[in-house]
């Protein structure tokens, strides 16, 4: 019930018929890219320092949002009195 049928016949028909496809061609040389050691320190150290830098702004946002409501909550206070 749940099995395949598989035509009687697999191969291609007529109407597709082959074609031989073209060699390939023939590679390139690539230049090679030479990496210092200079150049992966530095890389290090930029990523270590916008690291660095996106958690100093992550930080003061979050202490910003919270002076905010503290302050907030403080004047609803005194609106109340």
């Amino acid at each position: 019930m749940f099995l395949p049928k598989y035509p009687d016949n697999p191969a291609p028909s007529a109407a597709y018929p082959r074609t031989v496809a073209d060699p390939t061609p023939a590679r390139r040389p690539v230049p090679q890219i030479s990496v210092s050691t200079g150049a992966v320190a530095a890389v290090l150290v930029g990523g270590v320092v916008l690291t660095a830098l996106l958690a100093a702004v992550a930080v003061t946002a979050v202490s910003v949002a919270i002076a905010a409501v503290v302050l907030r909550s403080l004047l609803r206070d005194q609106h109340r009195r």
